[in-house]
């Protein structure tokens, strides 16, 4: 830029010279000078905003510790170390993932009122623990999902009260169905959809695609979340069907995902299982169909294939296509909380289930990163 700038001092009294032969002022002419540095810079800039890549960093469930029924829910420190493990994987434009539970101090709630101890699953963190999750870096959270609604309205209201004052984006119920906004220059709009009450339906995908193509006029990069599709480790494949669970149904993730891609979105991602499941590049757009538990204190089920999951570290080009995704396993334990996994668990179980779902795929999988084979 100063090479540039030298380059206008010294151009300007030429270009006054030829169009006006009459003296001007040396404060006029450094203003001029001034302006059309600061156009050009601008011009560099956005030049530079529209040629690099985006970066979107991703990860499944989190739910940081609940105050109900009981405070020995709530972790060690006031849940202040829950990201100390990942701190440094947690960056990018857009750092998602999803709450799973609203912020609210205090309040029963009425889905668990005539079960038995122990039996029923209503999570509510502490208001104050929505500044551990801005402070972690995550500006986009998924409320579209079963437990934002365990302390029914006035948990809902609370958690979107928490989150307006944090500046996080959100998006999921039906009284907030998208976001929009900007970053560094680029026009983001996010929309989440589940299956549960007062949610965008992901059962209604026709309705999902009119909203993502509204979504698509109005910005540069759209990114759907959904939570869907069976819990557990017998729920790891993504079948291309509906998924009934609990008599409940969960939806179509595959038809989900596909319909809203052709119908203008960026990149999807998926979380509801509480285990990782496959991805795909669909169209030059990514898909993950579960990001699986990321951080998730207390009543959890941490066994097995639930106990670990990606943290995806996501590039995309300026048409919202897809260039790689760097994966970064990590794990849980009851003991231990959140950890990287030096196994790769993560990484190693999204492989093999990407192979199994998609064998036609053409992603290649090495060093803990997926790209296209052709760029090989």
């Amino acid at each position: 830029m100063k090479t540039v700038y030298t380059f206008l001092v010294a151009l300007f009294p030429i270009l006054t010279a030829c169009g006006n032969n009459n003296a001007k002022d040396l404060g006029q002419e450094n203003e001029t000078i001034n302006n059309l540095a600061i156009a050009l810079d601008s011009t560099e800039q956005l030049a530079e905003s529209t040629l690099r890549e985006i970066s979107i960093t991703a990860v499944g469930d989190i739910m940081l510790g609940s105050g109900y029924p009981s405070v020995t829910n709530l972790p060690p420190n006031d849940g202040k170390n829950s990201f100390d493990a990942v701190a440094n994987y947690l960056n990018g434009d857009i750092v998602f993932g999803n709450l799973e539970g609203c912020f609210l101090n205090s309040g029963e709630s009425s889905k668990c009122k005539y079960s038995k101890p122990g039996s029923c699953y209503a999570f509510r963190m502490p208001e104050s623990y929505g500044n551990i999750i801005k402070d972690a870096g995550f500006n986009v959270l998924s409320i579209a999902n079963n437990h934002v609604g365990d302390f029914d309205n006035k948990g809902r209201k609370k958690t979107m009260e928490v989150l307006d004052a944090l500046q996080i984006n959100y998006a999921g119920q039906t009284n907030c169905p998208y976001a929009l906004f900007e970053e560094n220059g680029i026009k983001y709009a996010f929309c989440a959809f589940a299956p549960n009450e007062n949610t965008l339906s992901i059962n209604k995908i026709d309705s999902a695609k009119i909203l993502v193509k509204e979504l698509k006029s109005k910005a540069d990069i759209v990114i759907v979340s959904f939570h869907g599709g069976a819990e557990g480790t017998t729920h790891e494949r993504v079948p291309k069907r509906n998924e009934i669970f609990f008599n409940e149904n969960r939806g179509n993730v595959y038809a989900f995902a596909h319909g809203v891609i052709d119908a203008g979105a960026d990149v999807v991602l998926g979380h509801g299982p509480h285990v990782t499941r496959a991805v795909e590049v669909y169209k030059n757009k990514f898909i993950a169909y579960s990001l699986g538990n990321f951080c998730t204190y207390g009543m959890f089920n941490l066994k097995g294939p639930n106990g670990f999951a990606p943290l995806v570290q996501l590039k995309i080009n300026k048409e919202g296509d897809f260039i790689k995704a760097d994966i970064i396993s990590i794990k849980q334990d009851k003991v231990n909380g959140l950890q990287l996994d030096e196994t790769y668990a993560a990484f190693n179980r999204m492989q093999y289930l990407t192979d199994l779902d998609f064998p036609d795929h053409n992603l290649l999988f090495k060093d803990n990163s997926i790209t296209l084979k052709e760029s090989r």
